[in-house]
């Protein structure tokens, strides 16, 4: 367990970049007080987020930074069909074991900039889907169910930015669906700001997840829906692979994506997509077709 309960990255007054646990009692304030000029963090020193540990003096926070950038991650590790209700939306039945794919480190993107769409992406097929994700905080290898949550370092909002065509047409993918090309462009992960600890959240099985796309809502559910949920998750990926810290993990997005709907909202160039989880934070991101 890390010995902080939240984590975010951030310049202080002398524009230094650093670490720290934000003075908070809940995500509403990290946003508000900064935008009051009111939020301080205890400094934690370390060369990424997850090696965070040498505790120091509370400091001012000038600006909030991406919590995780594309070199602390050595790869990004998804899970498909994880909601129930999601799976009854698709019309499929529950996998037996979790369906894994994976996104390369590169698609990770900050919690406030915009998301660029790349003109092979630009079909009219693109898809958000709100998803909780954890951090791995310590390396592991075939580790079980029981001491999962020893090896998460914390959870952040985010969003699987989807390319449904290159995802399930045919005459793009091939009559077998693939999930890894069409979902890892540069920056099709937005992650949320701050890392929350198992400490504050327990195993993230109680959270209320919301996507907004434009301020309508689109996906409103409970975590409490997963088929798998994050000791399953954790334990399952890491037989015979080695989970290194700093992987992410997204776990799957519930009901009320653009794809499952009977006349799909597609996003489109300028649209805003926002997700949040409860106790956690949010990422907000605009769809900028290059």
């Amino acid at each position: 367990m890390a010995s902080w309960n939240r984590l975010i990255r951030f310049a202080d007054d002398n524009g230094n970049e650093t670490f720290g646990e934000p003075c908070i009692s809940n995500e509403g304030e990290l946003t508000s007080l900064l935008e009051q000029g009111q939020l301080y963090a205890v400094e934690y020193k370390g060369a990424s987020p997850v090696s965070a540990t040498a505790k120091g003096d509370k400091i001012h926070v000038k600006k909030l930074l991406p919590i995780l950038r594309p070199a602390d991650v050595p790869i990004i590790r998804c899970i498909g069909l994880n909601y129930i209700k999601h799976i009854q939306e698709g019309g499929r039945k529950p996998p037996p074991y979790p369906s894994v794919f994976i996104k390369p480190a590169t698609s990770v993107a900050s919690y406030d900039e915009d998301v660029p769409i790349t003109k092979i992406a630009q079909d009219g097929t693109l898809d958000y889907e709100g998803e909780l994700a954890l951090i791995i905080g310590k390396t592991g290898k075939d580790i079980p169910k029981a001491r999962a949550l020893e090896h998460v370092a914390g959870y952040v909002a985010s969003n699987d930015v989807s390319a449904r065509g290159w995802q399930r047409d045919p005459a793009k993918a091939g009559g077998v669906p693939q999930w890894c090309f069409s979902k890892g462009f540069d920056k099709f992960a937005p992650l949320s700001p701050m890392i929350v600890s198992p400490a504050v959240v327990g195993n993230a099985s109680d959270l209320h997840l919301q996507t907004f796309v434009n301020g309508e809502e689109r996906q409103n559910t409970s975590t409490g829906d997963l088929l798998f949920g994050v000791e399953d998750i954790v334990s399952f990926c890491s037989q015979g692979t080695t989970l290194e810290a700093g992987t992410v993990i997204l776990t799957g997005t519930p009901s009320g994506v653009a794809m499952g709907m009977k006349e799909p909202k597609y996003l489109n160039d300028g649209d805003v997509v926002e997700v949040r989880i409860s106790q956690l934070g949010a990422v907000k991101n605009k769809m900028h077709f290059e």
